[in-house]
């Protein structure tokens, strides 16, 4: 999907942990996107109990299982 800084995202990730699989949503808003093509990468913020919680994601890696822009 498209989106730019500031937008609110939901990044659905795929969590392995050993044998067993799961989806973990990460909800937070775009503070920067960074680099082109293959090697683009996207930070996301969002507080968790008052505390700024950063993580940045490369765009195309299969461990993403979808992103809701939710502007």
């Amino acid at each position: 999907p498209t989106f730019r800084s500031g937008d609110t995202l939901r990044v659905h990730v795929r969590i392995v942990e050993g044998s067993r699989e799961r989806i973990q949503v990460f909800e937070g808003v775009v503070i920067k996107r960074r680099g082109g093509g293959i090697s683009e990468t996207f930070t996301v913020r969002k507080i968790s109990s008052g505390v700024g919680v950063e993580r940045t994601f490369p765009l195309h890696t299969p461990k993403i299982e979808k992103i809701e822009v939710k502007r």
